[in-house]
């Protein structure tokens, strides 16, 4: 059996394609909401209970990403009106408290002595290297189906890389606001199609033989993965939470240079060519930049100038590194006994 048998995807070479189609649904939440979304909105009240689900809950999050979606790609077959349906962003808003709760119940917050200690404790969260490491298991030891499979738990987010930060730029001002515009025009690839990242991260799909079509994999990936992107969706969406997404990029970009250089090694070592490698390679030199830019003049220069959002900011840092590091055990925990890190199809 090959990776990509495995993992069930098709290569298919696209650029972007249709919205994808709903997944099927992973209990009783998502069974609820997923055939609500197949009718019209019609003004009903919409009740999900997530009572005792927790950060991994599969079930949980992919509800609450499907509500996450509208405001991006969308699914097809779904009426776009429930985007802004009162009745969904009701049921929606239950499932945010609860990821809200998680999170403030679950992540670690670090001491902050005041707004001007904010890159100081960026750069302390940052530097913390200690739990689990998928990029050295990568680079060392993995083999291309488990290459194939960290591909596939990436997609959901660098398949959009950078959109959900980019629901900041209109709530920041000044230099905050031209450092946040300065990474994402990297992001997007200086303007340039072929440039931008996430096309970057198709090619690497189809060097591997996966399905790079936007979605394709929303099915097989576990609770924790979705919860990775549900919490840049949760800060993106709320101008309240603008301080949480500005650090919360800030994380990503300070942590990225040598995971990227190590995922690079490891599709090199299994014979990935160039192509496919591109994409990492392109984060080994724009992070070492980002990360300066989203510390200092991102993060430190929003908390100079709104002294309060200084712990959100640090808040919103602290939960990018604490949902690597649980998505990153249950990986390894996986890989480690032979198994798969993604979820079987039916």
């Amino acid at each position: 059996m090959t990776a990509v048998d495995a993992i069930g995807g098709h290569a298919r070479e696209r650029t972007g394609g249709p919205a994808p189609a709903l997944p099927a649904p992973r209990g009783p939440v998502t069974a609820l909401l997923f055939r609500r979304l197949a009718g019209a909105p019609d003004g009903r009240a919409l009740h999900l209970d997530v009572t005792g689900a927790d950060l991994g809950d599969a079930d949980f999050q992919l509800a609450l990403f499907a509500c996450y979606e509208l405001h991006y790609r969308g699914f097809a077959g779904v009426d776009e009106r429930w985007e802004w349906d009162p009745a969904l962003l009701a049921a929606r808003a239950v499932l945010e408290r609860h990821l809200e709760e998680l999170l403030a119940r679950e992540v670690p917050m670090p001491p902050l002595e005041g707004a001007r200690d904010v890159r100081r404790v960026l750069t302390a969260l940052a530097a913390d290297d200690r739990g689990p490491s998928v990029s050295a298991f990568l680079a060392q030891r993995a083999g291309r189906e488990q290459f194939g499979e960290f591909v596939v738990h990436r997609s959901i987010y660098h398949l959009k890389e950078a959109d959900p930060h980019t629901w900041a730029i209109p709530r920041l001002a000044g230099g905050p606001k031209a450092a946040l515009v300065e990474i994402q025009a990297d992001e997007y690839g200086g303007g340039r199609t072929e440039r931008m990242h996430s096309e970057l991260f198709r090619a690497t799909m189809r060097g591997l033989g996966l399905d790079d079509s936007y979605g394709a994999y929303l099915g097989r990936v576990p609770g924790i993965t979705l919860a990775i992107s549900n919490a840049m969706s949760l800060f993106g969406l709320h101008r309240r939470l603008r301080g949480a997404l500005a650090g919360h990029l800030a994380a990503l970009e300070m942590t990225s240079s040598l995971p990227n250089r190590r995922y690079a090694q490891g599709l090199r070592r299994l014979g990935g060519d160039a192509g496919t490698a591109r994409f990492y390679d392109e984060h080994v030199q724009a992070d070492a930049v980002h990360e300066q830019i989203a510390a200092h003049d991102l993060c430190a220069a929003l908390a100079a100038d709104e002294p309060a959002l200084a712990a959100d900011i640090v808040f919103g840092a602290a939960c990018a590194l604490e949902l690597e590091r649980l998505w990153a055990g249950y990986v390894l925990a996986r890989w480690e006994r032979g198994d798969t890190s993604l979820c079987r199809l039916p």
